[in-house]
């Protein structure tokens, strides 16, 4: 299981989110204490958006404890929206494609969890993938291959749709050809004007998932854990959820991929 955190809001530097609260992504990257894996050390990424539509990225394959290019960008970079991830594999290479986020023009995308089987059906997989989003494909992932669905789907159009349309697809072919957990989802994505988190598992397994909004940053943290110790305030998102920021409004939906259970 990976760990990641999201922001949107007034512009922060990336490290108030990053790498300077008590248990910051780069802290859970060595010491996460709500998944099965304590230390993410598969690589990491960023992804923030400013004066453009498309977001810029960075991802490496290094710790992100150790890497110091990291901490300076996230010291220098401000941004009123951004997405970082650490990375713990679940048996896709350590490689800078397979980092997370993943961008596809103004679009970005991260995820926790897993799709049952996946290298078991990889081939189906990669073929509900459109010609003209194919080109797209630089690593490995599971979660690239649900990404690049979810924009077949109509991301654009309608981005909770899509994603269950997407999802759904992945995990009837995991239910026919893979194995439990069929799907385990805590995902972020962006066009760059609002922030979109999903929490949902094909069992009662789902990854972690909070928000909170500060007054004095202006701004929402989306987190798979709480960045500090004590801050009682984090707000827990159900299971079967989807949740879009904008600003400081909150929108939760029922998140239901259909069909995925016709193929058990």
């Amino acid at each position: 299981m990976c760990r990641w955190a999201a922001y949107i809001g007034q512009p922060i530097f990336l490290e108030e989110i990053v790498s300077k609260p008590g248990h910051s992504l780069i802290h859970q990257s060595q010491c996460a204490t709500q998944c099965h894996t304590a230390i993410n050390a598969d690589g990491f990424g960023v992804a923030w958006y400013d004066a453009r539509p498309e977001p810029g990225l960075y991802r490496d394959v290094m710790p992100a404890w150790s890497d110091p290019n990291l901490k300076s960008l996230t010291a220098q970079v401000r941004s009123p929206l951004f997405l970082a991830h650490v990375r713990a594999s679940t048996g896709t290479a350590t490689s800078r494609n397979n980092c997370h986020p993943f961008v596809v023009g103004r679009w970005s995308f991260m995820h926790n969890g897993q799709i049952g089987g996946y290298e078991a059906f990889r081939r189906a997989g990669e073929m509900l993938i459109p010609d003209a989003l194919y080109p797209h494909r630089k690593g490995a992932t599971d979660s690239e291959a649900l990404f690049l669905l979810a924009l077949a789907e109509g991301l654009d159009s309608d981005p909770k749709c899509a994603l269950e349309r997407a999802t759904a697809r992945l995990e009837s072919l995991s239910r026919e050809r893979g194995c439990a957990p069929h799907m385990r989802l805590a995902a972020a994505f962006s066009d760059g004007v609002r922030l979109y988190a999903v929490r949902y598992a094909s069992d009662d397994a789902a990854p972690t998932l909070y928000h909170r909004w500060s007054d004095s940053r202006r701004g929402r943290a989306v987190v798979s854990e709480p960045l500090e110790d004590g801050e009682g305030d984090w707000e827990k998102v159900p299971p079967g959820s989807f949740c879009i920021f904008e600003g400081k409004r909150v929108t939760v939906q029922p998140f239901a991929p259909q069909g995925a259970r016709t193929a058990a």
